[in-house]
């Protein structure tokens, strides 16, 4: 297939128009004026459109996002009592069923705080409710579904139907058990079709028997092997010894941990910090695993030739992941350590020595710059977690990148939206302008990272012998200037993604093209 008559955004051939694909990979790149080796099947007049590495999505939950994508979203709802209103909505249209909802964050409320079980059962009664904070490490559950899934007096019971912990594992569990395979199957092809269309051609699930289950993952990666769409390469933080069901010739490469968690978050205030949280003095969470759990995780992923990943969002959680990354290198050595290139999921509050050390372990971060986008600045809640000044010093970009750490853009969906050239201009348009990343290193992140960060065989770019991986975008404006002229102009709109490709196989084509 003979791509022509547009812009090729590809390093190896600067100046390229055209190129040739032949199966699953790119043979040639060069102008429309230079010979084209052979004769192709197809011929595509690209009519000025830019082609593009396609994006990778580095850190999401499969399930959640597609249930969200088709249902009870409550991140935009501007008040409690316009999520409630939600919750009844979804009561009035899905009866019988459980509900299943993400995205509330009371902190964008004038009211200030969740909802409780009490007016849950006023909005949906008799029903089995399960609403996920926007952190998804909260939730608030109807009285029957506490009752069902035994959440009261569990640890993390916080009363009128808040869990966190224990008490938030189990009524996860028990909803999420409710869901049919038809109903998963559905979100699935929901959440590739959606990523597909955004010129997505990867996804990392970061699964766990915290926020899905073992059945769950193996699932999903049986959907992704048998029908077209964007590739998962997929994490799990339970008990290693499910790899050998989930994985039992490491033909998936299923990655031990990603999710796995060190601490919490900052929104629900377990996030573990080195000082305490500034609007809960004295409070400072110790981080949930010890340094001897991060080194065996490490020591049983170097052993048997995976990826280990931890979530780790605050200073103290990071200073316990870089303690089990010593004692594991002092085990069996740096060098398998950093060839098993451990990952550090979000790694939002992060300092000049910490990131040394991980440049050192050959370490990746996957980060979400829509979490700035979202709660950083002077009057955020990260400020208000932690005051504005260690808030500034949050998902420091430019810092990872210039240290030699590894960093891949996400969206920790349905945390934040499915939203590559959102999360291109939240790096770009840091809070903090010390942490931002220029267009270039920003979509070489979004795009090359997310490679990297899953240990692939390729590296994204399009090149003679690489995979026919990109994406084809018509840009509503001009070139951004100085950088990488080849890049869209970052203050205009989106450019719209006419076709998606995963190694060779069309997956997304825009039929208004």
């Amino acid at each position: 297939m003979l791509y022509r008559g547009g812009h090729v955004h590809s390093p190896a051939v600067p100046g390229a128009t055209a190129l040739l694909t032949v199966g699953r990979r790119v043979t040639w790149l060069g102008t429309d004026a230079d010979p084209v080796p052979g004769d192709a099947d197809e011929v595509v007049e690209l009519a000025g459109a830019w082609v593009a590495p396609a994006f990778v999505d580095a850190h999401l939950h499969a399930t959640a996002t597609g249930l969200a994508l088709g249902g009870l979203d409550l991140a935009a709802t501007p008040t409690l009592g316009a999520a409630l209103d939600a919750v009844s909505a979804a009561a009035r249209a899905g009866a019988g069923t459980t509900l299943l909802g993400t995205g509330w964050d009371e902190t964008r409320w004038p009211q200030r705080r969740p909802p409780t079980a009490a007016e849950l059962d006023r909005a949906a009664p008799g029903r089995l409710v399960y609403l996920a904070r926007v952190d998804g490490h909260t939730a608030v559950i109807s009285n029957p579904l506490a009752a069902a899934a035994g959440a009261a007096g569990r640890p993390g019971w916080l009363g009128d139907g808040l869990v966190r912990d224990d008490a938030h594992h189990a009524a996860r569990v028990h909803a999420y058990d409710t869901i049919t395979p038809g109903q998963r199957q559905d979100a699935w092809r929901r959440l590739r079709s959606t990523a597909a269309g955004l010129g997505i051609v990867a996804m990392h699930e970061m699964a766990g028997p915290e926020v899905s289950s073992a059945d769950d993952l193996a699932a999903l990666l049986a959907h992704a092997a048998a029908e077209p769409g964007p590739a998962i390469a997929g994490y799990w933080a339970g008990d290693p010894a499910d790899l050998a069901g989930l994985d039992p010739d490491g033909r998936l490469a299923v990655g031990i941990g990603g999710d796995l968690f060190v601490d919490g978050s900052l929104g629900s205030h377990t996030a573990a910090l080195r000082a305490p949280y500034a609007d809960r003095p004295g409070h400072r969470p110790p981080p949930m695993l010890d340094a001897t759990a991060v080194r065996d995780a490490v020591l049983t992923a170097v052993a048997s030739g995976r990826q280990p990943g931890f979530h780790a969002i605050g200073d103290a959680a990071v200073d316990t992941v870089l303690a089990g990354l010593v004692a594991a290198a002092t085990t069996a050595g740096p060098e398998r350590v950093i060839a098993a290139r451990p990952r550090i999921e979000h790694c939002e509050l992060v300092h000049p020595d910490q990131i040394a050390a991980l440049a050192r372990f050959g370490a990746v971060a996957a980060v979400q710059p829509a979490f700035d986008a979202f709660w950083g600045g002077p009057h955020g809640m990260y400020a208000e977690r932690l005051g504005a000044t260690r808030a500034a010093a949050m998902n420091p970009l430019a810092a990872l990148v210039a240290a030699g750490v590894g960093v891949a853009l996400s969206s920790d969906a349905p945390v934040t939206p499915l939203d590559p050239w959102g999360a291109i201009r939240a790096a770009t348009g840091h809070h903090t302008h010390t942490a931002r990343l220029d267009p270039a290193a920003a979509f070489d992140a979004a795009t090359r990272g997310g490679w990297h960060a899953a240990r692939a065989t390729t590296d994204g770019t399009l090149a003679p012998s690489q995979p026919a991986t990109f994406a084809v975008w018509r840009r509503p404006t001009g070139p951004a200037g100085p950088g990488d002229p080849a890049l869209p102009d970052l203050t205009g709109p989106d450019p719209r993604c006419v076709r998606t490709v995963l190694a060779g196989t069309v997956l997304h084509d825009d039929p208004d093209a």
